[in-house]
């Protein structure tokens, strides 16, 4: 491979892409491959390139076409595809919704790799059909093969990313209040849930409302894992006050609690809790009256059968402050990382 002026190009066969951004275009203008004709040389000055590369490269090194490919290969997963090479890069594409996973650990030993540069979604991502997942690349026009080599012997050991998809769970939810369950005050909590939970596969096998005490809470959650629920939701009750019987119903209930309070808001009283392999969510006030909260955060999770940690709920905290934008554009925005 050698440089040349573009005066001196003709006849000779491009091996990189060749990239313009004038208005109304961005891409490829000349692909890999393309035999430079006299017509060409024009174009190419206007678009600033003076100089081309072409020819066939030296021993031991890799286009960034072929970079890109190698990269993709070593990071395939179910539920997406990759397109390209386009630029020099492979891009991931989702061909399901799920919840995006990237171990960043990997991700940044594997960026500091030289020349290689992969870009993700963050960890924990919701995504739909069609989204970008990642996009995989080398710096330069081309490099050393070893770098490759060892970017995959990288994900021999360790998986990169993963999509997962969610699964369909039976939900009950019990909705705790004395001023609610003696008609004092309307419930607000059950069009909320069902609005959140239609999102997801799966069904709602009931709600109920109790009054605030503790056998009532009790009978009701047995009933409902009697009928077969993977999932209890419990609302009402969840702050500190002496009458807020929820969360001791749910450690009476035989559930180990993972956490009783996270850092983020809103729904920092948050409580998560496992009954053997079923998830229980002790959910705060503030689902009712906010479009998203760490309720909506750990939804995904749970739909995909990944049992949340101690760790994965400390770490709500980096990212943990919703900013209450006016028209919320949830989760494409900071809140929710962790």
């Amino acid at each position: 491979m050698k440089k040349v002026r573009v005066e001196e190009a003709v006849g000779q066969t491009l091996c990189h892409d060749i990239t313009a951004m004038v208005p109304g275009f961005k891409g490829a203008l000349f692909k890999r491959g393309h035999v430079v004709a006299e017509e060409d040389i024009e174009t190419l000055l206007n678009i600033g390139k003076k100089h081309i590369y072409v020819g066939d490269m030296e021993p031991g090194m890799m286009h960034e076409e072929d970079c890109a490919r190698r990269l993709a290969g070593m990071t395939s997963i179910d539920g997406a595809h990759f397109e390209g090479p386009s630029e020099g890069k492979m891009v991931l594409i989702s061909d399901m919704q799920g919840m995006f996973r990237v171990d960043t650990d990997l991700l940044q030993k594997i960026n500091t790799i030289g020349d290689i540069t992969i870009a993700t979604l963050p960890d924990h991502y919701r995504v739909e059909v069609g989204d970008k997942l990642a996009s995989m690349r080398i710096v330069p026009l081309f490099t050393d093969e070893a770098q490759i080599i060892n970017a995959e012997r990288m994900c021999e050991e360790k998986k990169l990313i993963d999509l997962l998809p969610y699964k369909p769970l039976k939900t009950g939810v019990i909705i705790t209040g004395s001023e609610i369950y003696n008609g004092r005050t309307k419930d607000r909590f059950e069009p909320v849930v069902r609005k959140k939970l239609s999102y997801y596969p799966g069904e709602i096998i009931d709600v109920r409302i109790c009054d605030d005490d503790k056998g009532m809470i009790l009978k009701t959650a047995g009933e409902f894992l009697d009928r077969g629920a993977d999932f209890l939701i419990f609302t009402g009750g969840m702050s500190v006050d002496p009458d807020d019987l929820t969360p001791g119903a749910i450690r009476e209930l035989g559930a180990d609690i993972i956490s009783y309070g996270v850092p983020s808001q809103p729904g920092n009283m948050t409580l998560v809790a496992y009954l053997e392999d079923k998830p229980i969510l002790g959910v705060p006030g503030a689902a009712i009256h906010l479009p998203t909260t760490v309720f909506d955060v750990l939804l995904p999770q749970i739909h995909t059968g990944l049992r949340l940690t101690e760790e994965d709920l400390t770490r709500l905290g980096d990212g943990g402050l919703c900013q209450l934008c006016e028209g919320c554009h949830y989760p494409n925005c900071t809140f929710g990382r962790y």
